[in-house]
């Protein structure tokens, strides 16, 4: 797992562990991200599940309650088929979009 921090975005990056695992790994380095917009890259996976995509839903609904973003980048998945609860796009470009968005939506009230 790779930390990478820009402004009040954190990246993570993970190259070869299991979304499990990753999900562990996040949860016990949380503390160090916690007021941050979150970016799961996991673009270098060479397969994804919807399965897998699930294991990051409470962490992703704690982390959106706390009024702060969690969006996770993968192209090796239809984003049509994951739960609305949790954001899914295929590139960083995109996270970084919805992190806007997001952030303008938080500052007007919504």
């Amino acid at each position: 797992m790779i930390l990478n921090t820009e402004g009040n975005t954190t990246i993570i990056t993970q190259e070869n562990a299991t979304s499990i695992e990753l999900v562990k790994k996040i949860e016990a380095s949380y503390p160090k991200f916690k007021n941050d917009n979150v970016i799961v890259n996991l673009s270098s996976l060479n397969k994804m599940t919807l399965e897998n995509i699930i294991e990051f839903l409470q962490i992703s609904n704690t982390h959106r309650k706390a009024k702060h973003s969690f969006v996770i980048v993968t192209d090796k998945i239809n984003v049509s088929e994951t739960p609305e609860e949790i954001v899914v796009v295929p590139t960083l470009k995109e996270a970084y979009d919805i992190i806007e968005m997001e952030e303008m939506e938080r500052d007007l009230g919504f």
